[in-house]
């Protein structure tokens, strides 16, 4: 087991402590990787990491237990397609002391299937939650080495944006410039995620992908876009226009940079996520344009590219040091046009520190 892996399970552990949870199920997949650096291959076969208070082991399908091994020594229990998963799963519980933990976390992205199997070979009056208050409170505060690698996909995802400003012009589609941003993320290894081009009216809906409409002349272009290197994603969005703006875009523009501004001023540790989200709304509501901005202002990154801190209007959850989040107020306008800005941040102590090196101003295309 290596260094970073025997220290955040001892984190992980310690937050069990705290809340009194007694055994901790998470499947293949962003859990996994945070804390062992890999997973299982995900398939139908239940396959689960459990942790209790001072051991862990894993339900191992056999047809994965060799490749596995050559990345954990931790225990298998393993079990065949001809026995079935139920009897070595009570003898894990057993090994572990877990057999009636009294609360039990399960991991919230696991299949129905392996929860209600591990749920039905606990006693039923176990407790029961997701990871937020555990796993998921400890994953939301990055370390260096995670910082490190959101800030070198920030920068590829820089140039990927600039090649975009450097292809967009009147005559060529949607799809056609989503293919440069795609083909700028492979150029630099990274493997391109998403890809959101909407010209015209088709920016007014905030995940258009990218479609067969012409860009024209006067056109403005929201371009939303990420990209995965080393196991850690990018999110960014800028906005284009093609030679002349529409009348009443810079105006809306300005809004939509005050908004981001304001969402940034009010980012800081020991406030509600919830805070947050009200500071960017209040500078667009009072613009007038409050029904226009139609989602958050922004949600957590780190090795998924949503996950918690959500800044929603509701969320209560306490921002902290070291979290990663967007800050990605929009505005709306069906039939006209869509204008999104969006960085990706980590808080620091004094407020946030921006990955992203590229300005949010507007880039205007010679026709």
């Amino acid at each position: 087991m290596n260094e970073q892996t025997k220290t955040r399970l001892a984190a992980l552990r310690a937050r069990m402590t705290e809340t009194g949870t007694g055994l901790i199920a998470i499947a293949p997949g962003s859990h996994m990787d945070w804390i062992l650096g890999f997973h299982p291959h995900p398939d139908e076969r239940p396959c689960l990491l459990l942790i209790a208070p001072e051991s862990e082991a894993f339900l191992m399908p056999a047809l994965n237990a060799e490749g596995t091994r050559e990345h954990t020594d931790i225990d298998f229990y393993s079990w065949s397609d001809a026995e079935g998963p139920v009897q070595a799963l009570r003898t894990a519980l057993s090994g572990l002391g877990a057999g009636e933990p009294g609360r039990v976390v399960l991991d919230e992205t696991m299949r129905a299937d392996f929860a209600l199997l591990l749920l039905d070979n606990l006693p039923p009056d176990t407790a029961r939650d997701f990871t937020l208050g555990t796993l998921g409170a400890l994953r939301m505060r990055k370390d260096r080495g995670e910082y490190e690698l959101l800030k070198m996909n920030a920068a590829i995802a820089d140039r990927a944006m600039q090649a975009a400003f450097s292809k967009v012009r009147p005559g060529m589609t949607e799809k056609e410039l989503a293919a440069e941003i795609r083909a700028h993320f492979s150029s630099e290894g990274a493997a391109p995620a998403f890809w959101i081009v909407g010209a015209g009216g088709n920016g007014a809906f905030p995940h258009h992908s990218a479609s067969d409409r012409v860009i024209e002349e006067g056109d403005v272009v929201v371009i939303d876009i990420g990209g995965r290197k080393q196991g850690f994603p990018s999110d960014i969005t800028r906005m284009a226009v093609v030679g002349r703006p529409p009348e009443g875009y810079g105006q809306i523009h300005t809004i939509v940079e005050k908004a981001v501004q304001a969402a940034m001023k009010a980012a800081r540790p020991g406030v509600q996520a919830k805070e947050v989200d009200a500071a960017a709304r209040k500078v667009i509501t009072d613009a007038g344009y409050g029904e226009y901005f139609v989602h958050r202002t922004g949600h957590g990154m780190g090795i998924d590219g949503h996950e918690p801190p959500h800044i929603t209007a509701t969320s209560e959850t306490i921002l902290e040091e070291g979290m990663v989040f967007s800050i990605e107020p929009g505005i709306y306008l069906p039939g006209r046009f869509g204008i999104r800005l969006e960085d990706i941040v980590i808080l620091r102590a004094d407020g946030p520190e921006v990955l992203s090196s590229l300005p949010r101003e507007v880039y205007v295309a010679k026709v």
